[in-house]
């Protein structure tokens, strides 16, 4: 999954539970609630890691660089 990908499915998975959140509000569902709290964690714990792939991407690119200007 490419770094854009990764950036979408946490925004997805955000949105979904903050749907399932909202959802389990109006409707007095304790569970639905609960589910919409776990994805949207899940979601921002998938954005922090898409954004630890970019540093290193980014760090990798950079170093990549520095080297082939030593050559």
């Amino acid at each position: 999954m490419n770094n854009n990908q990764d950036h979408l499915d946490s925004a997805k998975t955000q949105a979904k539970g903050k749907a399932n959140e909202a959802a389990g509000k109006i409707t007095n569902d304790k569970t639905r609630e609960i589910k919409g709290k776990a994805q949207n964690a899940l979601g921002k714990a998938k954005e922090k890691l898409a954004d630890a792939k970019d540093k290193i991407s980014e760090k990798t690119e950079t170093t990549r660089e520095k080297s082939d200007r030593n050559l």
